[in-house]
C-alpha cells in the first residue's frame, strides 16, 4: 500500500510539473507564435491557456496592441532652401504575429528608422509654406511612405502626426 501511495505522489509530482512547464497564458492584447523545434507553427495563439510541450515548443508573445512612438527631431532643408526641424509621432499595430516574430528582429526600431528616413525625405520634398501650413497633407504623406516600405515583412497598420515644425530664427 505504501508503495502504491509513493507511486501515485511522483506521478502527481510528474504531472504538475509537466503542467507547469507546458501551459502559457496568453492576455488578451496578445497572440502567442508557437515554434515546435525551432520551426513557426502557422496559427497563432488566441488569448487564453496555450498548452505546449515540454522541451519540443517555444512560445514568443507579440503585442498587439496600438504603439505610440515619438520620432526624434530631423532637421532637413526643404525645397526652397530653408532649414527646418521637424518632428513626429507615429502609431501602429501588428496585424500579422507570425511574420512579425519570424521576419523581424525588432520591429518597433525598424518603424522607428523607416519613420526617420521618411521624415527627412518628406521635409525635402516640401516647402516652408506647405509644413508649416498644410500639416494634414505632411501626415498623409508620411504615412503613405512608412506604409508602402514595410520592414522586412513586419505587417502594420500605422499612422502618423507631426508635431512641430521650427525654423531658425533671423
Amino acid at each position: 500500500m505504501e508503495i502504491v501511495l509513493a507511486l501515485l505522489a511522483g506521478a502527481g509530482a510528474i504531472g504538475a510539473a509537466w503542467l507547469v512547464v507546458s501551459v502559457r497564458v496568453v492576455k488578451q492584447y496578445e497572440r502567442g507564435v508557437v515554434f515546435r523545434f525551432g520551426r513557426v507553427r502557422t496559427e497563432a495563439r488566441r488569448p487564453g491557456l496555450a498548452v505546449l510541450m515540454p522541451v519540443a515548443d517555444r512560445l514568443q508573445k507579440v503585442n498587439m496592441q496600438i504603439i505610440t512612438m515619438p520620432v526624434p527631431a530631423q532637421e532637413g532643408i526643404t525645397r526652397d532652401n530653408v532649414t527646418v526641424r521637424v518632428d513626429a509621432v507615429v502609431y501602429f499595430r501588428v496585424i500579422d504575429p507570425v511574420r512579425v516574430a519570424v521576419d523581424v528582429q525588432d520591429y518597433g526600431a525598424a518603424i522607428g528608422q523607416v519613420a526617420q528616413t521618411s521624415l527627412r525625405s518628406i521635409i525635402g520634398k516640401s516647402e516652408l509654406d506647405d509644413l508649416l501650413s498644410d500639416r494634414e497633407r505632411l501626415n498623409q504623406g508620411l504615412e503613405l511612405m512608412i506604409d508602402s516600405r514595410p520592414p522586412t515583412g513586419a505587417s502594420t497598420s500605422t499612422g502618423s502626426r507631426s508635431r512641430t515644425s521650427r525654423c531658425p530664427s533671423r
